[in-house]
């Protein structure tokens, strides 16, 4: 497997992984039922939010590393072929 490809395979998990966990932080924090998170120590929370709201911030961390990785082999294998 080349680094392109691990790339563009990671990019695709951490969009997909984005997409479903930013859902969740949205249906958890603006559609519940409370006004308010739950409070720290709550089951299923962890320092009071939901941990779908961390895994959003980790997969957007991670679409952010892989996108700028493609960007710099695209760009870097664009340099290759015309220099």
């Amino acid at each position: 497997m080349s680094a392109k490809l691990a790339l563009q395979v990671t990019f695709g998990i951490s969009v997909f992984g984005l997409a479903f966990s930013g859902v969740l932080s949205y249906q958890e924090l603006f559609n519940g039922a409370k006004a308010a998170c739950p409070s720290p120590g709550a089951p299923g929370t962890v320092f009071g939010y939901p941990a779908c709201v961390y895994g959003f911030f980790m997969y957007l961390a991670l679409a952010v590393t892989s996108g700028l990785g493609l960007v710099r082999a695209y760009r870097d294998s664009g340099a290759a072929k015309a220099g």
